[in-house]
C-alpha cells in the first residue's frame, strides 16, 4: 500500500486482460552493444512478474541514452528486449519506432501475458518535449498506465506525465513506491544521528539539497570536486583544483548556515592528487594544503578513516556522489571505502546516483545498504521537497514532513 492515499499502486488497478503501458527505466549502461550493468532491468522485474501473472498485455517502454529524437542504432532497446526475454524465459515483440502503425498493429495482436517492447522512446522528439502527439500516440497503445520508472520520476516528459492525462486507469508500480518509502523515511528521520555524505563535481549541482539536509541532519559529509570550493572559500590552498570561483561565497553562506543550524559540516583533510586528471596519473599524497602543480582527485586515506568513524555512529545515512575522479582506479579508493563503511554500518541507509550505486555495487555489498535508489537526480529532487512530475501524475505531491 502506497504511503500516499491518492497514489493507486499497480496491485489495485484492474489490469487483467488489459493492454498495459508499463514505462520503466532500463537506461542501462551499455559496452560494444552489450548490458553493461543490468541492475536497473533487475529492480523491474517484480512489477513485470506481477503484471504478467495477473494477464495484463504488457508494453514496456524506457528512453536509452541520448539520441536527441533521432534513431540512433547504438542506442536500440534490442540488447533489453533481448536480456528480458531470457531471463523472463518469452518472447518479446518490438516495433520500429515507439509510436505509430507498427507499435498499433502489435500491441493489438498481444495476447494475455505477452511482451511488447517499445523502441527507445527518446527516438521521438515528441517524447523529451512532452508533445501532445507522443502523449497521445502512447495512450492510443493502451487501456492501463503503469509508471515505475522512479529514476526518470523528475523529468516532464509524454511517457512519464502527458501519457498519464489520456489513460484513465494509472498507477505506479513496486518500485515506484519502494524508492518513496524509503525516501520519505529519510526525510522524517531524527535529526540526531543522521548523516549526509555528499561528493560529485560541482557545489552549484547540489546547492539546494544542502540548504535542505541543513535542517535536517547532523552531520554533512562533503567530498569529490565540490570539497575544493569550501575549502578556498575558507583560505587553504587547493593547487589546480576545481573550484567554482563563482559560488565560493555560496560555500561561505553554507558553512554558515551549517554553523547557525549545529551541522557539524566535515570536509576532506588530506587529498591523493596529480598534476592532470588522467586514467595513468600517478597519485600524489596531500596533506592540508595542496602544492600549486597538483589537483586533488580523491579524499586521503585520514579523511576516509574519519568520515568512517562518523558513519559507524549514525542512524541514518543518506549518500550521494563519488569522492573522488571514480572511473580512475587509482583515485577510486576514497569512494570505495565510503562504500565498505556505509555497508557495514547499522544504520538506516539510503544511497543514490550513479558513481555511488556503482561503488556499492562493486563492493559487493548492496545486500548490506537498506535501500540503493535507482534514481540519483530524482532522489535528490524529492530530498530538496520538490513535487516531481512523473509522481504528481499519479496523484503525488509534495511530501509533507513535520
Amino acid at each position: 500500500m502506497s504511503i500516499n492515499p491518492k497514489m493507486t499502486l499497480i496491485d489495485q488497478l484492474p489490469i487483467e486482460g488489459k493492454r498495459t503501458l508499463l514505462r520503466l527505466d532500463l537506461n542501462v549502461p551499455l559496452e560494444d552493444g552489450k548490458i553493461a550493468d543490468a541492475s536497473r532491468i533487475e529492480a523491474a522485474l517484480p512489477t513485470i512478474q506481477h503484471a504478467r501473472a495477473r494477464g495484463a498485455r504488457l508494453i514496456i517502454c524506457s528512453h536509452l541514452g541520448r539520441p536527441k529524437g533521432k534513431t540512433v542504432p547504438e542506442l536500440s532497446m534490442a540488447p533489453v528486449g533481448l536480456y528480458l526475454a531470457e531471463k523472463l524465459k518469452t518472447e518479446i515483440t518490438m516495433p520500429d519506432h515507439p509510436i505509430g502503425p507498427s507499435a498499433q498493429k502489435l500491441a493489438s495482436e498481444l495476447r494475455d501475458g505477452d511482451i511488447m517492447l517499445l523502441e527507445n522512446l527518446r527516438f521521438d522528439a515528441g517524447e523529451t518535449k512532452n508533445a501532445e502527439l507522443m502523449s497521445k500516440g502512447l495512450a492510443e497503445l493502451a487501456e492501463c498506465y503503469v509508471n515505475d520508472a522512479f529514476g526518470a520520476a523528475h523529468r516532464a516528459h509524454a511517457s512519464t506525465a502527458g501519457v498519464a492525462g489520456y489513460v484513465r486507469d494509472k498507477a505506479a508500480g513496486f518500485l515506484m513506491d519502494t524508492e518513496i518509502t524509503a525516501l520519505s523515511r529519510l526525510l522524517r528521520a531524527p535529526k540526531k544521528g543522521f548523516v549526509a555524505i555528499l561528493g560529485g563535481a560541482k557545489v552549484s549541482d547540489k546547492i539546494t539539497v544542502i540548504r535542505q539536509l541543513m535542517t535536517k541532519v547532523d552531520t554533512l559529509l562533503i567530498g569529490g570536486a565540490m570539497a575544493y570550493t569550501f575549502l578556498k572559500a575558507q583560505g587553504i590552498e587547493v593547487g589546480k583544483s576545481i573550484v567554482e570561483t563563482e559560488h565560493l561565497h555560496t560555500a561561505t553562506e553554507i558553512l554558515q548556515v551549517a554553523r547557525e543550524n549545529g551541522v557539524e559540516l566535515v570536509l576532506p583533510s588530506d587529498h591523493l592528487c596529480a598534476t592532470d586528471v588522467a586514467a595513468d596519473a600517478t597519485g600524489v599524497a596531500q596533506d592540508g594544503h595542496i602544492s600549486d602543480e597538483l589537483m586533488g582527485l580523491d579524499i586521503g586515506a585520514k579523511t576516509a578513516a574519519a568520515y568512517g568513524e562518523i558513519i559507524q555512529r549514525a542512524e541514518t545515512i543518506f549518500w550521494n556522489g563519488p569522492m573522488g575522479v571514480f572511473e580512475f582506479e587509482a583515485f577510486a579508493n576514497g569512494t570505495k571505502a565510503i562504500a565498505r563503511e556505509v555497508a557495514r554500518s547499522t544504520a538506516f541507509s539510503v544511497v543514490g546516483g550513479g558513481d555511488s550505486v556503482r561503488a556499492v555495487n562493486e563492493s559487493g555489498q548492496a545486500d548490506h545498504i537498506s535501500h540503493v535508489s535507482t534514481g540519483g537526480g530524482a532522489s535528490l529532487e524529492f530530498i530538496e521537497g520538490k513535487s516531481l512530475p512523473g509522481l504528481a501524475a499519479l496523484g503525488f505531491g509534495k511530501l509533507e514532513v513535520a
